[in-house]
């Protein structure tokens, strides 16, 4: 074999150790389009929502040209509102509606100042004030509280996909009864009371849990009487069932 063939088989073998470059640019090429295109379909606009559902009607037998898909991923910054791919697959709905129910409840008892609700990294939090429920020192629901509990049953019971927590809180000024040596019995007990009567109200145990924390997480801090109502408390914190 001579020179100028080993040469040419010597240039064949350093071209083919770079080919697998052309394979990985284009590679690297397509998930750059392909995130690009979840990007620009990741927000919708609020007209272009409306001529995409007036384009099924059109489908129907309307004169008009439907809207294709490429139209409505353009979205133009002059219209004010947009739509989130969430909301438009139903995804935020249910906790949407969960957060309005809520708030229903507390205006229909008159119960704004003594119960809030919000929404805190994907749960949903109600904290009700103990006198909502409870006499100071006990455990028992009172005959004013059982009415607010068989309104929060009927909600629970709609939301079947929600584990509840109940979590009960006290002041720090201590308590030693024969039924509740300290502030951590009392929390505990009238956690898992609330719990029973959900029960009893046909709420699936297995949805529930109890905890009682004593004096141990105040909202604000045990200095007046007004922080200390505050931090006598009962909070239910639902989160949606893991799959």
């Amino acid at each position: 074999m001579g020179q100028s063939e080993n040469l040419k088989i010597e240039l064949i073998e350093e071209e083919g150790e770079f080919e697998w470059i052309v394979t990985y640019a284009d590679l690297v090429t397509l998930l750059l389009v392909f995130f690009i295109l979840l990007f620009s379909i990741s927000t919708t606009n609020m007209e272009k929502f409306k001529q995409a559902i007036a384009s099924i009607q059109i489908s129907f037998g309307e004169s008009e040209p439907p809207i294709g898909i490429l139209d409505l991923v353009k979205a133009p910054s002059s219209l004010e509102k947009d739509i989130v791919l969430e909301d438009l697959s139903g995804l935020r709905s249910r906790s949407h509606n969960l957060l309005k129910d809520f708030n229903t409840f507390i205006k229909k008892m008159a119960l704004e100042e003594h119960i809030d609700v919000h929404a805190f990294e994907g749960k949903i939090i109600i904290r009700m004030k103990g006198t909502v429920l409870y006499k100071s020192g006990f455990a028992a629901i009172t005959d004013k509280g059982r009415p607010v509990l068989n309104e929060l049953v009927k909600i629970f019971d709609e939301f079947k996909e929600y584990n509840i927590n109940i979590k009960g809180h006290t002041d720090n000024v201590p308590i030693s009864t024969r039924a509740f040596p300290s502030n951590w019995e009392l929390s505990a007990i009238r956690a898992t009371t609330v719990l029973k009567y959900l029960i009893e109200g046909g709420i699936e145990p297995l949805r529930l849990t109890a905890t009682g924390y004593g004096q141990l997480l105040p909202l604000v801090p045990n200095n007046t009487e007004e922080n200390r109502s505050k931090n006598r408390r009962v909070e239910f914190v639902l989160e949606k069932k893991t799959k």
